[in-house]
């Protein structure tokens, strides 16, 4: 099987948008418009990693903008696009490369499908969009008028075998185009097209911006989570219920804190985004969690969601137990959830039962809780 590496470029200083931070480290929603790019792009079965390029001094913003998404090793590229994607390449090596502007923060996966099945019989392939506008060569005043009908917007991703793409370069010389495609017709090798999407329109301007918010706003789709969580009491109080210490004459028996209402939390946030239990990112047998905060655990989950671009909408957790009481406790147990999820109050909720004496809590045996959060993801293109 050929290997299939997205290559994305995100070197630029984006001077065209103003500001200080470069467009591809700027937020989108939740996340940098290069996250955005990267995801939809690996998200793709048929893609097996990705390489990102990047500027000189642009290792601390990248890192950030990036999370714990697999990109390899980042790429310094050079002064001119052309110099980034000849980094990138060399970094890759051999098979397919499809080379994506970090600007274009959504591809559609129907696109990538187009371009590599094109790739068989041709030497490239691009998503190409007709010209809607009237064209015309001017400036204050119009020279003249464009016949439009042969005319195509080339967008990217575009999908190249590596070494057909590297000789075009070595063709090229020390010229700079601004396009892959560019190089690749001009050594004479051949480039198909397949329909483009206006979904990879490349932000640009400020607007360019408020127009891509509005798409994402329609790609959200809501998720809920539950989880659930119980502890023993055992040797001597205090406790640990929502982050807060509560005297009790007994404690709760655990490999970290035992903090009930955070660890069924952390799971029913961990279960929204899809993202395993509390066991699997903290296992109860690694020595460097005995004792640990479970506010650690909770601070992680809704990390995760927000490094995917997720939002979190509303958490509901209910203790169950004959004592402590929980009400005298209640606002501050609130507050430390709200905090550690950087939620506003009105968006936690934290409530308490008893049994009725019946079953192990009602026996006074240990604490329970369980808890529903509802969060937003973007659903995939």
């Amino acid at each position: 099987m050929t290997k299939i590496t997205a290559l994305i470029v995100a070197a630029g200083s984006s001077t065209r948008m103003g500001g200080d931070l470069p467009k591809q480290f700027q937020r989108l929603n939740s996340k940098a418009v290069v996250a955005h790019a990267v995801d939809a792009m690996t998200s793709h079965p048929r893609i097996d990693g990705a390489r990102v390029v990047i500027g000189a001094g642009q290792e601390v913003l990248a890192r950030a903008a990036l999370g714990d998404r697999d990109v390899d090793a980042l790429i310094i590229g050079g002064a001119q696009r052309a110099d980034s994607v000849r980094a990138g390449l060399a970094a890759i090596g051999d098979g397919i490369v499809l080379v994506h502007d970090a600007a274009r923060p959504f591809c559609p996966h129907a696109v990538i499908d187009r371009l590599l099945d094109a790739l068989e019989g041709h030497d490239g392939a691009v998503p190409v969009l007709a010209v809607a506008d009237t064209l015309a060569k001017g400036g204050r005043t119009l020279d003249a008028m464009v016949d439009r009908r042969d005319m195509l917007r080339v967008q990217t991703p575009q999908a190249f075998h590596v070494e057909d793409l590297l000789y075009a370069y070595e063709e090229a010389g020390r010229r700079a185009p601004t396009d892959e495609s560019t190089v690749m017709v001009e050594a004479g090798l051949k480039v198909a097209t397949v329909a483009g999407d206006p979904m990879l329109d490349k932000l640009t301007t400020p607007s360019d911006f408020e127009r891509a918010e509005a798409a994402l706003a329609g790609r959200f789709v809501s998720r809920t989570g539950l989880g659930f969580d119980v502890h023993a009491f055992a040797g001597t109080g205090p406790l640990m219920l929502g982050g807060v210490e509560i005297a009790h004459d007994r404690g709760l028996a655990g490999h970290s804190d035992a903090d009930v209402v955070l660890h069924a939390i952390t799971d029913a946030l961990l279960g929204a985004a899809a993202l395993g239990d509390i066991g699997e990112h903290f296992p109860p047998s690694d020595p460097q969690w005995k004792g640990a905060a479970s506010a650690i655990f909770l601070a992680h989950a809704a990390g995760l969601i927000r490094d995917r671009g997720g939002i979190i909408d509303f958490v509901d957790c209910t203790v169950i137990a004959e004592a402590p009481k929980v009400g005298p406790h209640r606002a501050a147990i609130r507050s430390t959830v709200a905090r550690i999820l950087a939620l506003a109050e009105s968006e936690v909720s934290i409530k308490a039962t008893t049994t009725e004496r019946l079953g192990f809590t009602g026996r006074g045996e240990g604490i329970a809780a369980q808890a529903v959060a509802t969060i937003r993801m973007e659903s995939p293109l």
